[in-house]
């Protein structure tokens, strides 16, 4: 079955950096477009990145974007996110999500999130 697992979360002072990745397997990695998402406390799940296939093409929300970069390894079935700048505001639950869709970037499936990574930004 689908398996997503995240890691590399922590705690962190403000301006700080992290890099989280995801392991999966269970499905054919290469197939599907890949997010980010998280949860801050309180508040619902939120889309913050997604990726392409090929990994040529990426897209970040605006409270991210500049900050925060997506990757991918086919090889490895891993997706990666580069955090830089980390404000308070980025504290949450982050997941990785593949999409609904295989070969297609529509919108991730919540279903599928693993158990997540817990990012603290705190001086």
């Amino acid at each position: 079955q689908v398996q997503l697992v995240e890691s590399g979360g922590g705690l962190v002072q403000p301006g700080g950096s992290l890099t989280l990745s995801c392991a999966a397997s269970g499905f054919a990695f290469g197939n599907y477009w890949m997010y980010w998402v998280r949860q801050a406390p309180g508040k619902g799940l939120e889309w913050i990145a997604r990726i392409s296939i090929n990994g040529r093409h990426t897209f970040e929300i605006d409270s991210v974007k500049g900050r925060f970069h997506i990757s991918r390894d086919n090889v490895k079935d891993t997706l990666y996110l580069q955090m830089n700048d980390l404000k308070p505001e980025d504290t949450a639950i982050y997941y990785c999500a593949r999409d609904k869709q295989i070969r297609v970037g529509s919108q991730p499936d919540f279903a599928s999130v693993g158990q997540g990574t817990q990012v603290t930004v705190s001086s």
